[in-house]
């Protein structure tokens, strides 16, 4: 039998472990995402790595960067892999049991801002809060506020309070667990209620495509045509809103025609959609009137 150099005795030579720069020189990845998953394996700035590029990862180091390259090259979210992800002036944690937060998201949170604009010491509720952005967004914006955040997800609830208590919020953001407004016992009413439901509808092929995969169905789509959700969030606002109270969802960029007649016969004075940067609707609104409250 013929020697095998790469074996000692008949036992196979382990893998040999690479470099830093050996690693970045890895073309399956683009370079960006080998550097950020390279950090997070070492936990080292990219500062770091440059003048440390010659050295060895440890086995055990090699060993998790390959894990989540391979589960990058199947498709797995940057934010999931890395576990967190940056949104306005702040970062969150996250997982597969909340949304990647998105900078679409960033209108809904400036339009909310914007309707309470002269409003002292505002109580505020966001829907859904899955990771919790948008509240922690709006609390630190207004050090006055009070928010309230609820979702039916325990997985969520404890994302977002993690989050919470990471900024120092957890005095003024309070969460509780359940759908929509259900566990609102003797809480409100509000000055402002804001959301950004699940929207997609259940037929939509994009919820098997790119990282839609991998979050969260629930917080994707409503199971039915993608208005559901907004349906029964503008429904059950009246009972919770004072009058002059402003509601505001984000929704699909096809959407907001249905979302303004939502509003609109649900007796919303004022409605209105906001576009994103690209010029899509994506935030729909309106103002809680006297005769909304009087017809309940």
């Amino acid at each position: 039998m013929d020697y095998n150099p790469s074996t000692a005795e008949g036992k196979p030579q382990p893998e040999p472990i690479p470099t830093i720069r050996e690693c970045m020189a890895d073309t399956s990845l683009p370079r960006l995402e080998l550097r950020m998953l390279l950090e997070q394996v070492l936990q080292k700035p990219r500062a770091w790595m440059l003048a440390h590029d010659d050295e060895m990862l440890s086995a055990e180091q090699y060993t998790q960067f390959s894990l989540l390259k391979h589960r990058r090259l199947a498709g797995e979210p940057m934010a999931y892999l890395l576990g967190k992800r940056e949104f306005m002036d702040f970062e969150v944690r996250v997982a597969p049991g909340v949304l990647i937060p998105r900078p679409q998201t960033e209108h809904l949170v400036e339009t909310a801002l914007q309707s309470i604009q002269g409003v002292d010491n505002p109580l505020i509720l966001d829907l859904g809060t899955g990771s919790g952005i948008i509240a922690i967004a709006l609390a630190r914006a207004r050090p006055d506020a009070r928010v309230v955040a609820t979702d039916l997800s325990e997985d969520a609830l404890a994302i977002a309070k993690g989050n919470i208590a990471s900024l120092g919020l957890e005095s003024r953001v309070r969460c509780l667990q359940g759908s929509w407004y259900e566990p609102l016992v003797g809480i409100g009413p509000f000055d402002l209620i804001v959301s950004n439901p699940p929207y997609i509808d259940v037929d939509d092929h994009h919820l098997e495509q790119g990282d839609l995969r991998f979050e969260p169905k629930s917080a994707l789509t409503d199971g039915h045509d993608g208005l559901q959700a907004i349906r029964e969030i503008v429904a059950g606002s009246t009972r919770f809103l004072k009058p002059g109270a402003a509601l505001w969802v984000e929704h699909g960029w096809n959407q907001g025609s249905s979302a303004r007649d939502i509003f609109t016969r649900a007796g919303f004075a004022k409605v209105q959609t906001f576009q994103d940067l690209a010029g899509l609707d994506r935030v729909t609104g309106g103002i809680c009137t006297p005769d909304m409250l009087l017809s309940l």
